[in-house]
């Protein structure tokens, strides 16, 4: 895929932009957004990543673009499994309702930037290893794996990860919010509120996430543009998912199996990949490995829609089902 500097250019600007109209257009002014407010941003953002999408169609076949809807619908969906660890550091800090736009927009800013890390050093990793994609391919099982043992849980506790307690362990912190302030001076000297903590939790949280999701896009996509912007529109649409979807998100009861079977899909793809591309000696004599066909983009792509969509039936079906079960349990009480 052969991409000029001044597309690449031209993405960052956009990418710029969106992050420019969210700092000076919704979150100067602190407030709980609306239902009705989230949906419609949440909308835009889906619709300017879906145009993306179709100038990649138009630009450079449908191949690159069936690979970015792919790995933005992937990139997506593993993002919805961030909103549970968004809500509970926000429940954990005590975060008011109306900072919180402000917290998850930093925090999402500082992902984006250490997630650009990651895809700059991954596609470093593929361009001179080949032999990476089994180790990709076997993290992605081993989590997968990890994800359907979790099963229906997401209850877990909060607890502060390596970077936060350096954060707290460095610097002087205060006890309460002072409006939507990071730092404070109190008597002469500076302290870091909670709500600089908490952007921190939240961007660093996310970083935990890219361990996951940055190998699971290179499985559908080697090109580093189209892993770079699916990564890039995810991200910023997850503030305004946030609050769409707060409400819903004890429904999505079998989520983690969905994602599990993405994840295990996926890595199986790239170690079928990997031994397409094989040059470890002690595999195959250092030979590539043909006999098992590659899974093509479109099979990829329908997978992944197919999972996502069954996922979501079930879960809603089965929290509907376990509530009349209930009302039914409390109206037999009375």
């Amino acid at each position: 895929m052969d991409v000029p500097v001044w597309v690449w250019l031209v993405t960052i600007a956009a990418i710029l932009a969106m992050l420019a109209v969210d700092y000076l257009g919704h979150v100067r002014t602190p407030h709980a957004p609306t239902l009705k407010e989230s949906a419609w941003w949440s909308l835009a953002y889906v619709a300017v990543a879906v145009a993306f999408g179709a100038i990649v169609f138009a630009g450079w076949g449908s191949q690159y673009g069936g690979e970015y809807f792919a790995g933005y619908i992937t990139e997506k969906s593993l993002s919805v499994d961030n909103l549970f660890v968004f809500v509970l550091i926000m429940t954990s800090f005590r975060v008011p309702r109306e900072h919180q736009q402000r917290v998850l927009l930093i925090g999402i800013t500082i992902a984006l930037v250490l997630r650009t890390v990651f895809i700059l050093a991954g596609a470093a990793l593929i361009a001179n290893f080949a032999w990476i994609f089994y180790v990709f391919g076997a993290f992605l099982v081993w989590t997968a794996i990890a994800q359907a043992r979790a099963g229906t849980s997401h209850d877990e506790e909060f607890t502060e990860n390596a970077v936060l307690r350096l954060t707290r362990r460095v610097f002087r912190t205060t006890d309460d919010y002072v409006d939507h302030r990071m730092t404070v001076r109190i008597d002469g000297k500076r302290y870091i509120t909670p709500m600089l903590i908490v952007m921190v939790a939240i961007g660093s949280a996310d970083l935990l996430f890219a361990v996951d999701s940055i190998p699971a896009i290179f499985g559908l996509t080697q090109e580093t543009f189209l892993v770079f912007a699916a990564n890039a529109f995810s991200l910023l649409g997850l503030r305004q998912l946030y609050f769409l979807v707060d409400g819903l998100l004890d429904r999505l009861v079998f989520l983690n199996y969905g994602l599990a079977a993405i994840l295990g899909f996926i890595g199986v793809k790239l170690i079928i990949h990997a031994l397409h591309t094989n040059e470890l000696p002690f595999v195959n004599g250092g030979q590539h490995v043909e006999a098992i066909p590659e899974i093509p983009t479109s099979y990829s792509l329908t997978f992944i829609v197919v999972v996502l969509a069954v996922t979501t039936v079930a879960s809603l079906a089965k929290t509907r089902r376990d509530q009349r079960v209930g009302v039914a349990a409390a109206k037999g009480d009375e």
